[in-house]
């Protein structure tokens, strides 16, 4: 018997002094009238287990915002793109000026069910990850199948630059030959300079080292040679070496999924062609600082070239603003507040720090905030805008 119903007994039936109850059972003077109160109001149902959840809740999410919150979890998860807490706080925070934590947005998709139980992955300690400083320093290359509407087979090949992900070049052929892979690197080199480094797996398209020499270097490894562009290739075996275009092919396959399967190889490259630019500039990537886009990082960080290394005071920093609209640096034992005025702060900035002159640049959109050769004779370095006016 639960002591709730002992005490009501004891009260009620018994009749025994409310002092005396308190006394033998050990609980509070106002706990037992709240029960008697309660067996008088109810009857049994006095005894049944109550919910101690409040009955408000003043800093619940409004009903809109978890309407919103489910709406863009089915909208992402339908177009093929990525719809987990960090992609739709990014979007929340860009599309409808909504700030939530990605914990929060966690709960409320578990709480209505959007949320399937996933096997345990190996922990992201137990990888070694490794990631370029510079746009340009790598570029990882690698095809995959996809099949067409009559079952033949075409191969989609891709370009992505290792440090910033942007998608280089996206295309399909029939065959990915030797000529093609040539081909169609040129054109990202035409399009974007040629980078410092290039990693790809050991196919007979990209080397031949692992044919024993015969034959030289093929039409690629001659086209590296030819622009000074060191070549990497993975380890036979480990994919994971070039996981970061393996990745992106996920991506890819799970955005062609949701659309109508092609007919032809025309059809098949507009589709990419249109997932270029999803991909680069409107889907946030949750590898990047603040889930900023590829286009994003690409075109604001400096750009590695073949055969040129940059000194070794060459810094990446990522930093946010304080209230006070300033970012910190540190030059020669030395710290420096640099300026960028209060209606940038507690924004997330990327400082590319060479010697003395730096530039700050958005996390997220990639605008140039600060471009300035620090005064090493003084600690803040000011806007040198009017007072009293808001700096952009």
């Amino acid at each position: 018997m639960s002591k709730a119903r002992l005490v009501i007994t004891a009260v009620v039936l018994e009749g025994r002094p409310v002092r005396e109850v308190v006394s033998a059972y050990d609980v509070s003077r106002s706990w037992v009238y709240e029960l008697v109160a309660r067996y008088r109001s109810d009857g049994d149902a006095a005894f049944e287990q109550r919910s101690k959840r409040p009955k408000r809740s003043p800093t619940a999410t409004d009903a809109n915002v978890v309407t919103l919150i489910c709406e863009l979890r089915k909208r992402l998860a339908a177009q093929g793109l990525d719809a987990g807490a960090d992609t739709i706080v990014w979007h929340l925070e860009h599309d409808h000026g909504i700030r939530r934590h990605p914990a929060t947005i966690h709960r409320i998709l578990v709480r209505a069910g959007l949320v399937a139980a996933a096997p345990k992955k190996r922990p992201k300690t137990s990888y070694r990850r490794f990631e370029a400083d510079l746009v340009n320093e790598c570029w990882q290359s690698d095809f995959t199948h996809y099949p067409l509407a009559d079952g033949s087979e075409v191969e989609v090949l891709a370009w992505i630059d290792d440090c910033s992900r942007y998608l280089l070049r996206l295309s399909a052929h029939r065959r990915v030959s030797g000529r093609i892979v040539v081909e169609e690197f040129q054109a990202a080199v035409a399009q974007h300079g040629p980078p410092e480094s290039t990693l790809t797996d050991n196919g007979m398209v990209f080397t031949t080292r692992l044919s024993g020499g015969r034959g030289g270097r093929n039409g690629f490894e001659a086209e590296l040679h030819r622009l000074g562009v060191t070549q990497k290739n993975s380890r036979p075996n480990h994919p994971t070496t070039c996981g970061k275009v393996e990745r992106f092919h996920q991506t890819l396959k799970r955005w062609l999924d949701q659309h109508p399967t092609p007919d032809t190889v025309g059809e098949l490259q507009a589709l990419l062609d249109t997932f270029t630019v999803i991909y680069n500039t409107e889907r946030p990537h949750r590898s990047l600082p603040n889930r900023a886009t590829p286009a994003a990082v690409y075109t604001t960080r400096p750009k590695a070239a073949p055969g040129e290394r940059l000194d070794t005071h060459y810094r990446v920093r990522h930093d946010t603003v304080d209230t006070g609209g300033t970012v910190t640096l540190r030059l020669r034992g030395r710290l420096h507040h640099i300026g960028l005025g209060r209606t940038h702060a507690r924004t997330h900035v990327v400082l590319l720090i060479d010697a003395d002159h730096v530039r700050v640049v958005h996390a997220a959109t990639g605008e140039l905030l600060r471009d300035l050769t620090i005064d090493t004779t003084r600690d803040y370095q000011p806007t040198n805008k009017p007072r009293g006016r808001p700096t952009k």
